[in-house]
């Protein structure tokens, strides 16, 4: 993080609703007025309005986009020089009844190459002592996933792999062949693993530089959060809010880093295993 003399700069991707809005909302009680959070959203409306209330500043970036997260990141370069915290949470929802085939084109593209886009863009620009959070899940393991497919997201050369194996999975699912294969049904699943894939490789690459200067590179697994697109799939009566669930992650983002978090997949402090 920047020393306490340098005005702290964070951004929060998907951020109009939900645990995008409540990780915006936790920054502004956090940080100082001379810091600035940025609320992003595909949706100008929508992303002029949460601003508002919420009293930060909005960008527009739809990060399923080409070149749109390094368009927002030049100009947070321009304005600040560099940034402090990523969260990058941005997610397209879908329910039960919406057809794999007919979603996995957007799905893909924001979850996975929108994750990986918002990786290239802003991490060049994090400060010593930033933070760069994936929101992924606890599907997120190779545990869930077909030994025979481990390969695809385990020890990947750099994000450009990363986005091929995406991809692949993707045209599986839409042209049939990964309903008879050994993908699993549940779209979440090869997704979020993908994203952890994502930071995993980035870290690989970074970690020696990146601990040096204090930046931690993890993804997180919020748990079950009480909103209405989880409730489509589970029963989350009882589960958190986004507000009381963005609370674990900003104390990751917040908080001093602990090696053992960097390039992990982290739930409430622990690391989950990657296979």
């Amino acid at each position: 993080m920047t020393t306490d003399s340098t005005p702290r700069v964070a951004l929060v991707t998907g951020a109009t609703q939900g645990l995008g809005r409540a990780l915006v909302q936790g920054l502004t009680q956090r940080f100082t007025e001379r810091d600035t959070v940025y609320l992003t959203g595909r949706d100008a409306g929508r992303v002029a309005a949460a601003a508002k209330d919420l009293g930060v500043s909005g960008e527009v970036l739809d990060v399923a986009e080409p070149g749109a997260a390094r368009r927002v990141a030049e100009q947070i370069r321009q304005r600040h020089g560099g940034i402090d915290i990523v969260f990058n949470n941005a997610v397209m929802r879908t329910g039960p009844a919406d057809p794999p085939a007919a979603v996995i084109e957007e799905y893909v593209a924001v979850n996975n190459l929108g994750t990986t886009g918002v990786l290239r863009a802003f991490l060049p620009l994090l400060r010593d002592g930033g933070r760069a959070i994936v929101v992924a899940s606890t599907f997120g393991s190779l545990r869930y996933l077909a030994p025979a497919l481990h390969d695809r997201f385990d020890d990947l050369a750099d994000l450009d792999e990363v986005d091929t194996q995406a991809l692949r999975w993707r045209d599986a699912v839409r042209d049939g062949t990964a309903m008879a294969g050994a993908w699993p049904a549940f779209l979440n699943i090869p997704s979020k693993i993908a994203q952890v894939a994502a930071i995993r490789t980035v870290a690989a690459q970074r970690r020696s530089s990146d601990l040096e200067r204090g930046v931690l590179l993890a993804a997180v697994c919020p748990g079950m959060i009480n909103t209405p697109t989880s409730g489509q799939w589970w029963d989350v009566s009882g589960a958190p809010s986004p507000e009381q669930a963005a609370v674990a992650l900003l104390d990751l983002a917040l908080g001093p880093v602990d090696p053992a978090h960097y390039g992990e997949l982290v739930r409430h402090g622990e690391v989950l295993p990657w296979k």
